[in-house]
């Protein structure tokens, strides 16, 4: 739980909040109470000094204000994180040969900073995944001490499955159970639904669901991809109420939707974008470079890439720093000199749409 009387110090040494402001979130949590009820009764009110409100938007905020000497800690033992407001995340690069005492050094001491502050790890919900270039056999199997019976073969990344492999097949399972799921329940209410609600509500819960994160999507199988693209297509067809035997692509046009391979395309040219005009987190924008030709060339003022060399086809070209520099070349020059976001947006839509349905 957060103490308040930390917190309140971190907000004024780290933050630099001081006068009206601080004593504003001093009262924020001033006098605050909890009780518990149960079948109509109720227990005496007990004052909270931990904890911020549950569900508030400064919650988040305060938290990962709470917790920021945890980076101190990653730092220290040169481990990469991300630290969320309900999740902590850490990366460690490592040979097979390599011991990974400081992975577990680190995570020791992490716990007990959490005991010192209130906090709990909580081992239950901790997991870990290798990510190798072999495949795992035990000849290349890392000794992770203590932490092996951490280890997952599948792992949740913000709502993402992630595997070892990186095939992201059960991110597609998942995805593809979870939209048919929906669609079922939606076609109960399409005949009480005007067009235009249906096709709100068709957003919210599929194709908000196909786009989620998937720019890590990029490079995937074709039967992964085409089960993807199966469950857009039943989508328009419950939208439009076409039948079966009709050829979708005139539907998904008439809709004005882009296929599943192309919105991956369309989000990662968008991040890219972002990343190019720092409006993106530096971990990616330091991943893209300007192509800067030895010599005077015609191509050096096209805003082209430089493209990385990629050792694994089946990992390295689905990079970031790999697919990002070689989808962004491929775009017409019109498009990659579009000066704001939402006019690259437009433009980037119009040329994938013409790539869609002009063939």
């Amino acid at each position: 739980m957060i103490d308040h009387d930390i917190l309140i110090t971190r907000l004024h040494t780290w933050a630099g909040i001081s006068g009206t402001a601080l004593d504003w979130f001093r009262s924020y949590f001033w006098n605050r109470s909890a009780r518990v009820m149960l079948d109509g009764c109720s227990s005496e009110s007990q004052p909270l000094r931990w904890g911020v409100p549950q569900g508030s938007i400064l919650g988040p905020l305060l938290f990962n204000l709470y917790i920021l000497p945890l980076g101190a800690i990653f730092r220290r033992h040169a481990v990469s994180y991300h630290l969320y407001a309900d999740d902590c995340q850490i990366y460690f690069s490592f040979k097979p040969t390599q011991s990974t005492k400081v992975l577990s050094d680190c995570i020791l001491e992490v716990k007990q900073w959490l005991a010192d502050n209130f906090l709990h790890l909580n081992d239950s919900k901790t997991d870990l995944i290798v990510f190798s270039p072999y495949s795992t056999t035990a000849t290349h199997q890392p000794d992770l001490s203590y932490l092996s019976p951490n280890v997952s073969s599948v792992i949740s990344n913000l709502g993402v499955k992630m595997e070892q492999a990186l095939k992201m097949d059960a991110q597609v399972n998942n995805t593809v159970k979870s939209c048919f799921y929906q669609l079922r329940r939606i076609m109960k209410l399409k005949h009480i639904l005007s067009v235009r609600l249906l096709k709100s509500v068709v957003h919210t819960f599929i194709t908000s669901r196909l786009d989620y994160s998937n720019f890590c999507l990029y490079g995937i199988s074709k039967s992964a991809l085409s089960r993807l693209q199966l469950v857009q297509n039943s989508a328009a067809r419950l939208l439009t109420g076409a039948d079966r035997r009709q050829h979708i692509s005139p539907i998904l046009k008439s809709l004005h939707w882009l296929p599943v391979q192309y919105r991956i395309n369309f989000k990662i040219m968008l991040l890219t974008y972002k990343s190019l005009n720092h409006q993106a987190p530096p971990y990616l924008c330091e991943l893209l470079h300007f192509y800067n030709p030895p010599h005077a060339l015609r191509s050096e003022n096209k805003l082209l890439l430089a493209v990385p060399n990629a050792r694994l086809k089946s990992r390295g070209e689905r990079a970031f720093s790999v697919c990002a520099p070689t989808l962004w070349n491929a775009l017409p020059l019109l498009v990659r000199q579009a000066p704001t976001a939402s006019i690259f947006k437009s433009r980037l839509k119009t040329h994938y749409f013409n790539l869609a349905y002009t063939t």
